[in-house]
């Protein structure tokens, strides 16, 4: 879709942005339009889902969509914080290690965001003092209020500008999304700032939207606005007012439980959205659709006049096919952090869109690694009976990407129990090294074969620490974003997979990888090693040529996966699982193939 030059010139003294920006544009810049998604009562209510699905009914409108997500905590980036707490690490092009709920941006909207696209306290806080270092403030105290919140309000201001789509220009809407809850401590700098650039651009051209919970008590059965409303006086005692509120609940809102809302929140009863619980979260666009969110939106930014019709005609189809599928294919999904389904929600979801180009619901079983383990079988003995029940079960296995040493026997012995049995295999990053040195051990008789990750005084090496790498260091010093992989014959499973290319860009995340000096032996006894980088050295891609599907890769595929074009490596694994793999291969098909919906 062309841009639609929906916005004015602004000078640039009426708001500060990046001074890049503004000369690209002679000295001046467009005005954005502004949708900002809060979040009151509780935490995980699904902000990311909304934002996203708002973007897609904005984006069908013929409205080019851009994505900003504000982080409140004070880590930089997310890089070093544990699956366990904050769910997966998404990883960007640049190499930008962000929000997971960046992923569902890219997922849903198709674009490829950059770092700068998740705004944190950190990096805010990290700007502001090397500019007073510098001396760039001339002497003056530094404070919360102006100089925090006008660099929260200029970094918004610059990457709302800054292209996502593969287009010339800047987009035409900017949604961000607040995380955290209102009333939160550490989110009031960016409640400041959001409340700033509100009065600063104009009513016209920002639009709040608050997404808040509308909870039953099981024992009067009664949809309850309280929270709600405590919420909504909370936002607005900060200086923001909502205009339109989307309220979560598990079944629809009743009629009288909008007028209540309406009239104590002060929101117009067409405002009030409803997101209620829904077989497949492919459905929220168009539940938003229906409620006409897009006309109010619209109206608030002045942009009923120029923008078309939603066109969701592929997104319905897409949403009803997955609800009409009967079929289904056990997955078994062998890691290390199975606690939060969240920790491998990017896996979850490039199998998710593998499985419906395949017209088959995903059945995945979450195995705890560590319960596959010798040593699990006289500690916790029902646990390892039923976790290697399930993996034999399954129709195909999986090990994702992971760091440190436990879980790690666990995931050999699924990657070999997968190999000596033809079961299709697909590894991840780390899967790929538990492969290789599974391999190494069963097939050369390398006993003592490792990582140096898990015993760095193994005698035998077979995956080591990356030269370039830092040990002091966490924090973005892994090997990161997208590179290129370079196929050493298009005569391998990967490159059919892929179209019949000689190289694939995907992204990375890892410091560990495959001992360039164990790569002739392994070659010599089956193992084909067909993905290298651009030096020949290091190892991108493994595949055992006398197994149905036993392909492990380094890059992560599935941060690039998305609903109608499913990630290669995945749509192959599960074509293999469902014995169609040959037939698929045979059509020409390809991994970036769109789905026909």
């Amino acid at each position: 879709m062309q841009t639609l030059g929906l916005r004015v010139l602004l000078t640039m003294a009426s708001i500060c942005v990046d001074p890049r920006f503004a000369a690209e544009n002679g000295g001046e810049i467009e005005r954005m339009k502004y949708v900002l998604v809060t979040g009151g009562v509780v935490s995980g209510l699904g902000k990311g889902v909304t934002a996203s699905s708002i973007g897609v009914v904005l984006k069908s409108c013929g409205l080019r969509v851009t994505s900003i997500k504000i982080d409140p905590y004070l880590n930089t980036d997310a890089g070093t914080m544990s699956p366990f707490e904050h769910g997966e690490v998404f990883v960007l092009d640049d190499g930008g290690e962000v929000d997971l709920d960046l992923g569902n941006y890219e997922r849903f909207l198709d674009v490829t965001l950059t770092k700068d696209n998740n705004i944190t306290t950190g990096k805010i806080y990290q700007s502001v003092l090397e500019k007073e270092r510098r001396g760039d403030y001339l002497g003056k105290t530094v404070q919360v209020v102006p100089h925090i919140t006008d660099a929260i309000k200029d970094w918004i201001a610059s990457v709302s500008l800054i292209p996502v789509d593969g287009k010339e220009g800047p987009p035409d809407i900017c949604v961000i999304e607040l995380g955290g809850t209102v009333g939160d401590i550490e989110s009031m700098p960016f409640i400041e700032a959001l409340r700033q650039l509100s009065f600063s651009v104009g009513q016209e051209n920002f639009c709040l939207i608050h997404v808040s919970l509308i909870p039953v008590l099981g024992v009067v059965g009664e949809q309850k606005t309280k929270p709600t409303q405590h919420s909504v006086r909370e936002l607005r005692a900060l200086g923001l007012t909502p205009h339109l509120l989307a309220c979560r609940s598990a079944q629809p809102l009743l009629e009288t439980t909008k007028a209540k809302l309406s009239q104590f929140c002060h929101v117009q009863a067409a405002n009030i959205l409803n997101i209620h619980d829904v077989p497949n979260i492919w459905h929220i666009p168009l539940l938003l659709r229906n409620q006409n969110a897009h006309l109010s939106i619209l109206k608030q930014l002045n942009l009923l006049s120029i923008a078309t019709q939603p066109a969701l005609d592929s997104w319905t189809r897409m949403a009803e096919t997955f609800d009409n599928i009967t079929n289904s294919v056990k997955i078994s999904m062998v890691g290390k952090y199975v606690g939060l389904t969240d920790s491998y929600l990017s896996v979850a979801k490039a199998l998710l869109h593998a499985c419906i180009a395949c017209s088959l619901k995903p059945q995945v079983e979450w195995i705890a690694a560590s319960d596959l383990e010798d040593e699990s079988k006289k500690s916790t003995p029902e646990a390892h009976a039923v976790a290697w029940k399930t993996l034999k079960n399954a129709e195909c296995i999986l090990v994702p990407g992971g760091f440190g040493d436990r879980g790690v026997s666990g995931m050999i012995l699924a990657a070999k129990y997968a190999r000596e049995n033809n079961v299709p295999y697909l590894g991840i990053c780390l899967g790929m090294q538990i492969a290789v040195i599974e391999y190494a051990r069963s097939v050369l008789g390398r006993e003592r074969a490792n990582s140096t990750e898990f015993d760095a005084q193994t005698p035998d090496p077979a995956v080591i620490f990356m030269p370039e790498g830092s040990r002091t260091h966490m924090g973005s010093t892994m090997r990161l974003g997208s590179r290129r992989t370079l196929l050493q014959t298009r005569d391998c499973l990967t490159s059919k997979l892929y179209g019949n290319t000689d190289y694939v860009d995907e992204r990375h995340r890892h410091r560990y990888e495959v001992n360039p000096e164990v790569v002739q032996a392994l070659e010599e006894a089956g193992l084909k090693l067909i993905g290298k980088d651009e030096t020949g050295k290091r190892v991108e891609v493994m595949e055992l040529p006398s197994h149905p599907f036993y392909v492990g890769v380094q890059f992560h595929p599935e941060f690039k996966s998305r609903p109608r074009r499913p990630s290669p490596p995945f749509l192959g694994f599960i074509m293999a699982a469902a014995g169609r793999l040959e037939t698929h291969l045979s059509f020409g098909q390809n991994g970036s193939a769109s789905m026909s919906l």
